[in-house]
């Protein structure tokens, strides 16, 4: 991992940076919107807290198990040096919502209502957080003018297209976010949306492939798309069969979208400033 600076004698990396980066703004925009929605924030806020780990913990084993088992079973000391990198966030997904599961059930906080509360803030993290990533894409077949240069290869920055997509379905989840027609609307769609974000960068990263240009990871992405939109589609039925009893609809009434241009801006300035860092830090 790239080495920006150290701090008594311990390194900081460029990852470790933007992903705390990453958790400092997805937190800021979770309180707004569990404020919103009148959650308890501090339920929330502890919530937060606890997922983090979790999903720090599921993307460590699952990238074990799925991506190099053999590796870690011979070296098991290695396993805990995530400085090293090695992190899968399919396993933070995965984990994260797990955790979050049962921590809400105990809690008894609304899984859904919380759910779509987190969604925008998470996607934001990770949209932060990969500008910092070390892992690069496959080497280019042309010399495209936005490649990176790594031990003498011109490689695809797959770290910054998927930033950019993941900011971009940001920016789609705040616009959607007044504009829900059942609760848990907004978690599917986010899951659903970063899916096919992975799915499309992964053609650009060299992980193991399974069959032809598909890789494990876009087995992984399909799996989560697919259980996604089965939960959405029965999330919607249900919403329909409570508005069908008398008394039992949505008392929020659906507002209509509008563009919200200072959040326009505020996006497409992140993404300005991402892709100028990314390219910066990796010419030094």
């Amino acid at each position: 991992m790239k080495i920006l600076f150290t701090v008594g004698g311990y390194p900081i990396h460029l990852f470790g940076l933007t992903i705390a980066l990453g958790i400092m703004a997805g937190y800021y925009v979770m309180l707004k919107e569990t404020g919103r929605k009148g959650l308890d924030t501090e339920r929330t806020s502890n919530l937060a807290f606890y997922v983090v780990a979790a999903a720090l913990i599921g993307a460590r084993v699952l990238y074990i198990v799925a991506f190099n088992p053999a590796y870690y079973l011979r070296n098991p000391l290695h396993i805990i040096m995530i400085q090293q990198g090695g992190l899968s966030i399919q396993g933070a997904l995965i984990a994260g919502v797990l955790f979050a599961y049962w921590y809400i059930k105990r809690h008894h906080l609304p899984f859904w209502k919380t759910a779509d509360a987190f969604a925008p803030a998470i996607i934001l993290g990770q949209a932060i957080g990969r500008v910092g990533c070390d892992v690069f894409g496959v080497p280019m077949e042309e010399n495209w003018f936005w490649g990176v240069q790594v031990r003498g290869q011109l490689l695809h920055p797959a770290q910054i297209y998927e930033a950019l997509l993941n900011f971009l379905l940001f920016f789609l989840l705040w616009q959607k976010r007044k504009n829900t027609t059942y609760d848990g609307q907004l978690f599917v769609l986010y899951m659903a949306g970063f899916s096919v974000n992975r799915m499309l960068v992964e053609f650009f990263r060299a992980n193991p492939r399974v069959i032809g240009s598909f890789s494990i990871a876009h087995v992984f992405s399909l799996l989560m798309m697919t259980a996604t939109l089965m939960v959405g589609n029965w999330l919607q039925k249900k919403e329909l069969k409570a508005e069908m009893v008398p008394g039992n609809g949505r008392n929020d009434a659906v507002a209509l979208p509008v563009m919200e241009w200072k959040m326009a801006g505020v996006v497409l300035a992140a993404m300005v400033i991402s892709v100028i860092f990314y390219y910066l830090i990796h010419s030094l």
